[in-house]
C-alpha cells in the first residue's frame, strides 16, 4: 500500500512540473487538428468515391 501512495504523490510532483498550454494556445491547436482530420477526410472520400467509379466502370 505504501508503495501505490509513494507512486501517487510522485505522479502529483511530477505534473505539477508539466508545462500546460495556455488557453490561446490550446485554441490554435484545437483549431489545427480539427482542419487536418477534416482536411484528410474530405480528401479519402474523394479518392474513395473516385476509386469505386473507376471499378464500376470497369465491371460493367
Amino acid at each position: 500500500m505504501q508503495r501505490l501512495v509513494k507512486f501517487f504523490r510522485s505522479v502529483a510532483r511530477e505534473m505539477k512540473k508539466v508545462s500546460w498550454p495556455k488557453r490561446k494556445e490550446l485554441t490554435r491547436y484545437t483549431i489545427v487538428v480539427l482542419s487536418t482530420i477534416t482536411f484528410v477526410t474530405v480528401f479519402f472520400a474523394l479518392i474513395d468515391t473516385g476509386i469505386s467509379e473507376i471499378i464500376r466502370l470497369v465491371l460493367e
